[in-house]
């Protein structure tokens, strides 16, 4: 809920920002503080004051997930970066990240050269930290969606995709046909998308008939897999097409 107005700072990513690249990169394990220094080095914006909201709370998130997550940047021409809290702002299309060294501060990042980024959500059991791969849409059917990021749900010999959406549904309180909603809402309308061995996508709802529509080469193994029938949330697809999808 946002209620307020935020400072966001500009990030610059460009191919003629001063960074350090070798011709053979290192892991980020490796650089430690090199890449804490390509990551500082891409502060080189000024204050921009956004508005947000209106006189009453904005009910719902703009965002992929509200936490700030721990996330690795994967960038086009390999230039390592340090490690960073980030969020994905999908109605707005943009990507916010925190620095450590300045923890009051969102940062918008431009990010022209970004490939794929990965969150890394906190553990909630003995399994450990849960790692959630997002990358370009490259193959949307739609061109002008290309350059947005997808969620990596599974990735086999098919690939289970999905494209966050948020639409925003300004107050309605005026007019004697009014609905009297006193306050902007936004709401959330993601779509899934399987990528066929091939390279082609179609979208894809997440019901046992629509996978087996969408995949006839597996529809024998998608109602063998346990839980198949009853599955509806993403980890719960994401489990089905890790036990058809060998």
């Amino acid at each position: 809920m946002v209620t307020r107005s935020s400072v966001i700072l500009t990030l610059t990513l460009s191919v003629g920002t001063v960074l350090t690249a070798a011709a053979q990169q290192p892991s980020i394990e490796q650089i430690g503080a090199a890449a804490q220094a390509n990551l500082n080095a891409l502060v080189n914006g000024s204050p921009t004051v956004v508005p947000r909201g209106a006189t009453e709370a904005t009910k719902g998130s703009p965002y992929a997930d509200k936490r700030w997550l721990p996330a690795r940047l994967r960038m086009s021409n390999n230039v390592p970066l340090a490690p960073v809290p980030l969020k994905y702002d999908v109605l707005n299309q943009r990507l916010l990240m925190r620095p450590v060294s300045r923890p009051n501060d969102s940062l918008q990042l431009d990010d022209r050269l970004l490939a794929s980024f990965e969150l890394e959500e906190p553990a909630l059991n003995t399994a450990g930290t849960r790692r959630r791969v997002f990358r370009r849409f490259a193959e949307a059917p739609v061109p002008t969606q290309r350059g947005e990021y997808v969620e990596v749900l599974h990735e086999g010999k098919y690939v289970l995709l999905k494209r966050y959406a948020k639409v925003l549904r300004k107050a309605d309180y005026q007019g004697a046909y009014s609905t009297d909603r006193r306050y902007d809402e936004i709401e959330d309308k993601p779509m899934y998308y399987l990528r066929h061995p091939n390279g082609s996508v179609v979208p894809v709802k997440l019901t046992l008939k629509a996978m087996q529509s969408a995949a006839p080469e597996l529809s024998a193994a998608l109602k063998a897999a346990p839980n198949a029938s009853a599955a509806k949330s993403d980890a719960e697809w994401a489990a089905v097409l890790a036990a058809a999808d060998k």
